[in-house]
């Protein structure tokens, strides 16, 4: 079932998201040569333990992973992108760090991720980067009631096709609400002017991801952790938004004194 949520739903989820928001932007912060990973996921939980939030991703258990996840943070380095077990590793320079979190507030939930690079950037993964941030803003601007849904997965899918990168479908954004994943899938690549209209109060999770690459992907032994098949590098951006009357409404921003809006 689609919830359209009230004004006051979406504000409680407001509250969820400027807490995430906040959290994430000190991980892009934090994220330095020699910080390992784990140092990373600890601080997240301190946080949502302080806030009294509650992770979306603990004892996460979709068909596709193997198992349940007993981490707050996805943390993936350089070609993986998606579920990122954190482990025992110190960032090096240059790496490429994603990092995704979704957590609960008083009942509601905000999903967002974003990719920042450690020590020196190489210009072709600062370029990665700035493909999905882009793809990102263009799939918010046409977030608009009267709009569908392929309108938001062919902005993407534009800003791919423009940057030169490969789309994969299978993992993409989601409703978001009263739990991380609601109905609603949003690819990231589609026909604009089909699929679901959207209306005010409709809430959702939008996050284009790229590989240099390729479109395919492989998974870790871990189970979780996704990577590009070909072990190109990869980035991923991501936003919960809310359709209102006028225009879009981002929940998760970041403030911009972090390394990534």
């Amino acid at each position: 079932m689609i919830e359209h949520k009230s004004p006051a739903d979406i504000e409680r989820m407001h509250v969820t998201g400027q807490f995430l928001g906040q959290v994430l932007g000190e991980l892009g912060d934090l994220a330095a040569v020699g910080v390992n990973l784990l140092d990373l996921e600890h601080h997240a939980r301190r946080r949502i333990k302080e806030r009294g939030a509650e992770s979306c991703y603990w004892d996460y258990e979709p068909s596709f992973g193997k198992g349940p996840f007993r981490n707050v943070v996805c943390l993936s380095v350089n070609d993986a992108v998606l579920h990122g077990l954190p482990h025992s590793y110190k960032l090096r320079d240059g790496d490429l760090l994603t990092m995704d979190m979704a957590v609960m507030i008083d009942g509601w939930a905000a999903d967002s991720a974003l990719s920042v690079i450690v020590g020196t950037p190489a210009a072709e993964d600062l370029r990665l980067i700035e493909a999905t941030e882009v793809a990102l803003e263009a799939a918010i601007a046409v977030a608009l009631p009267g709009n569908r849904l392929g309108d938001i997965s062919a902005a993407i899918g534009g800003v791919a096709a423009e940057y030169g990168y490969p789309v994969n479908l299978e993992f993409g954004g989601h409703g978001i609400g009263r739990t991380m994943h609601e109905e609603l899938h949003i690819p990231n690549d589609g026909r604009p002017g089909r699929g679901w209209k959207l209306r005010p109060g409709l809430t959702i999770a939008i996050e284009p991801w790229f590989a240099a690459g390729t479109d395919k992907i492989v998974y870790d032994p871990d189970g979780w952790t996704i990577r590009s098949a070909d072990g190109s590098r990869t980035a991923h951006s991501e936003h919960t938004v809310a359709i209102t009357d006028t225009t879009p409404l981002v929940l998760t921003r970041r403030p911009p004194t972090s390394k990534r809006r």
